[in-house]
């Protein structure tokens, strides 16, 4: 079983910056994975998709939902190692618990971090 492991967390205050990283136990940021995705989940709220990337012949794309765009920027190392969200200008309505997620398709082959918290708050 692939295990994620997310750090980078914490408290910040409104318009401050924080860099989430995720790795895993085995290679699993590659070409053949469907996604890479950075979730979060607010209190009483569902868990939403934040960003996705895909490592592809052209190189990686990315895509960040409207509410996040021009603030938030989903990554890969050069390695191949560690999945990353920087994340800029944060608001108060950033404040979640976020996910790394891999999806490498197939049954059983969808992994999840423990979730790291971010509170964005003065």
């Amino acid at each position: 079983q692939v295990q994620l492991v997310e750090s980078g967390g914490g408290l910040v205050q409104p318009g401050g910056s924080l860099r989430l990283s995720c790795t895993a136990s085995e290679n699993i940021f590659s070409i053949y994975t469907k996604s890479m995705n950075w979730y979060r989940q607010a209190p009483g709220e569902q868990r939403e998709l934040v960003a996705t990337a895909r490592i592809t012949n052209n190189g990686p794309q990315t895509e960040v939902i409207d509410s996040v765009k021009g603030r938030f920027t989903i990554s890969i190392d050069d390695n191949r190692e560690t999945l990353y969200l920087q994340m800029n200008s944060l608001k108060p309505e950033d404040t979640a618990v976020y996910y790394c997620n891999v999806d490498e398709g197939g049954v059983g082959r969808n992994y999840w971090g423990q979730g790291t918290q971010v509170t964005v708050s003065s």
